[in-house]
């Protein structure tokens, strides 16, 4: 199951930095068989210190993190929604997307000039906004029109979209994203294909001056310059750097995390001699359609879980102990799996 990000920004904000940076940390493909990864895509490993340890207990070959696709799409402009700059091609490609981060910037350097002719990250923010509000805008008013024409001749279906294309006008109209306007989880399953860009989860990066990583903000804070400097150090050198600035995890981290996070996904692990495997799927996923993101016959043929949680299994020393102590339970086709579940599932061949 993969999920992917997009980041956007005004020109010379930092973003390709930033993405050049997260490329650094993209997985070795060979684990990831049929990934085809283009230049501006990059599949990178989602931080977890829970498989360390489960691949310790399991005596693995392997760890194998579960992952997300980061994907640097071309620069917006102000006008991208009438075909400015690389208008259509943006638009393009970020209606692919999962979720979005903006990228803004607060770093002060005068080498690098800001396409509005000053540093403003509010205003920023805006320009980014009201250009995926203007496209989602003239998308709204192309379906409005087209199911005016249904609601005349009395399709059920068109009457009760036609008020919700109607709160979604006005409030774009007023300059709000669709994830504010619409709310109702019926009410957005009803708008889904319209594929609007700003019913998408957002994150708002913040990218700072090395010495004002730690300000308090409504932003995730990052220095892509620091970010750049840690993705060219080995991983010990990177955790020493990280430690001398006081940072707990780096920035980049802490993005793939905020990332996941707002797609709402969990992980489950799948723990072994072969391998420690995390693997991504959403909240509330039932057990058999977890099992068929491994393989699509271990949903077909689903007969149940063996299910621990993954601390529980560190604590007990291995899975046969786990097993005297009856920490692995059996859950059935309708068992919502929990993030950090640990599973072996049963199939008919």
């Amino acid at each position: 199951m993969s999920f992917s990000i997009g980041i956007v920004g005004l020109p010379n904000v930092g973003k390709s930095t930033l993405f050049k940076a997260l490329t650094k940390k993209q997985v070795d493909a060979a684990n990831y068989p049929f990934c085809t990864i283009d230049p501006n895509v990059g599949v990178v490993a989602v931080p977890d210190p829970r498989l360390e340890p489960l691949g310790k207990v399991s005596n693995s070959e392997k760890i194998v993190p579960t992952t997300i696709e980061f994907i640097d799409i071309a620069g917006i402009v102000k006008g991208a929604s009438k075909g400015e700059g690389l208008g259509n091609k943006f638009l393009a490609n970020i209606r692919e997307v999962d979720a979005i981060v903006q990228v803004v910037r607060q770093f002060s350097d005068s080498n690098v000039i800001h396409v509005a002719g000053k540093v403003d990250p509010d205003s920023d923010q805006e320009t980014i906004n009201l250009e995926l509000i203007f496209a989602d805008l003239a998308t709204v008013e192309k379906r409005y029109d087209t199911n005016s024409k249904e609601v005349r001749a009395g399709k059920k279906e068109a009457l009760e979209l036609q008020p919700i294309l109607e709160h979604l006008k006005s409030g774009l109209e007023e300059g709000k994203l669709a994830n504010e306007i619409i709310t109702d989880p019926e009410e957005r399953l009803l708008v889904k294909d319209l594929c609007l860009l700003t019913m998408k989860p957002m994150i708002y990066v913040l990218n700072v001056d090395e010495d004002r990583v730690f300000q308090e903000t409504d932003f995730l804070t990052i220095s892509a310059k620091i970010e750049a400097e840690l993705a060219e150090l080995p991983e010990e050198e990177a955790q020493t750097y990280l430690k001398e600035l006081q940072l707990d995890s780096s920035g980049l981290d802490r993005l793939i995390k905020k990332a996941y996070d707002a797609l709402d996904l969990i992980t489950f692990i799948t723990s072994g001699e072969m391998e420690t495997k995390a693997w991504t799927i959403k909240r509330g996923t039932k057990a058999p359609q977890a099992a068929g993101v491994i393989h699509t016959d271990f949903e077909e043929g689903f007969i149940r879980a063996e299910v621990i949680n993954w601390s529980d299994l560190v604590e007990a020393g291995d899975e046969a102990r786990a097993k005297e102590k009856g920490l692995i339970r059996l859950e059935g086709k309708e068992y919502a799996m929990q993030d950090g579940d640990v599973c072996h599932f049963r199939f008919n061949n």
